[in-house]
């Protein structure tokens, strides 16, 4: 038996693990992309708890970045970037309800090579931008293509890396504002947390009647920090099913794999990042698996464990976790 036959979703979800309709929503059908997250707009599906999906998702750069002699400054319409699937709307969510994203699969899609990376001025972790404002010079813009396969992400003739994809951009409607795809926050969005993987479970707490569940800017693989801000940029054909949870009230994204359960914290300075992570991992080890709140304290401080999703966001994303197995998960 699977584990998601125990995982939140199945245990508290209106479908309880059942899976529904099949729907498909290719880019032809998508049309117009979308570079906020709100909820001013017509939804593009409507779903039922259960239901599984095939997006066909565009990457980052929209696919304007087509060989390295096209570099971003050039070909790109700032702030025109990150474009999104969407919204989905999933009949009966509610304000106080929970949306569940199971990730099921991540395939590449279009000619190779279909993973682009760069330097684009201003932008990246150990660089001066227009928050960290500096003199000098920004480094010469670069654009690198990569092939990227199951096989594999071809990043040189020495290096093959291996594929570990994942969804960069995945989250709901805020209530009332629109907010840039750009930036992550407790309704999810560009927190490019590579957890957020094929196998895992997604929580997102429901704003918008209808949740307007968005997607996109997929991700060949990338390391902890999205350091240069560019991870391996990719379209692709993402299948997920989703879930809803009535009543179950989550101040930000949880994340639920075989082995651990993780708080998603998205803010500046990073230390609050982690700080909102960590405290909601503390608040969950005492809802819902016993723990006195200095107890789960004391675990998270000897047994936590923290992954930096990105550094160069307008907020900065950080997941907080625990092995289940030493709290019974």
């Amino acid at each position: 038996m699977s584990w998601t036959a125990h995982s939140y979703m199945a245990r508290k979800g209106v479908a309880q693990g059942r899976t529904g309709a099949e729907h498909a929503l290719t880019e032809a059908a998508q049309g117009k992309f979308h570079y906020v997250y709100g909820p001013y707009v017509e939804a593009k599906l409507r779903i039922q708890p259960g239901d599984t999906l095939t997006v066909e998702t565009i990457d980052a750069f929209g696919g304007r970045v087509k060989t390295e002699n096209d570099l971003p400054t050039k070909v790109l319409d700032f702030p025109f970037v990150n474009p999104q699937n969407g919204p989905i709307h999933v009949e009966g969510a509610v304000k106080g309800d929970v949306l569940a994203v199971h990730i099921l699969s991540i395939d590449p899609r279009g000619e190779q090579p279909c993973g682009t990376t760069a330097l684009i001025p201003e932008f990246g972790g150990l660089v001066g931008t227009g928050t960290t404002a500096m003199l000098n010079a920004p480094l010469p813009e670069r654009v690198k293509k990569m092939q990227v396969t199951r096989a594999g992400v071809k990043f040189s003739e020495r290096i093959t890396l291996p594929y570990e994809p994942f969804i960069g951009t995945l989250g709901v409607s805020p209530e009332i504002e629109a907010v840039s795809s750009l930036t992550p926050d407790y309704w999810g969005g560009n927190m490019d947390l590579p957890d957020v993987a094929p196998g895992s479970i997604v929580y997102f707490p429901v704003q918008h009647p209808g949740a307007f569940l968005y997607l996109g800017d997929c991700h060949g693989r990338q390391g902890d920090g999205e350091l240069c801000g560019v991870a391996v940029e990719m379209a692709a054909t993402v299948r997920l099913q989703v879930d809803l949870i009535k009543g179950w009230s989550i101040p930000g994204v949880r994340l639920e794999t075989e082995d651990f359960i993780m708080s998603v914290g998205s803010a500046r300075p990073m230390e609050d990042a982690a700080r909102m992570a960590y405290r909601d991992l503390v608040r969950w080890l005492v809802s819902d698996y016993g723990f006195e709140e200095s107890e789960a304290y004391f675990l998270c401080t000897q047994a936590g464990k923290v992954r930096l999703g990105n550094m160069v966001d307008p907020k900065y994303t950080l997941g907080a976790s625990m092995k289940k197995g030493w709290i019974g998960g």
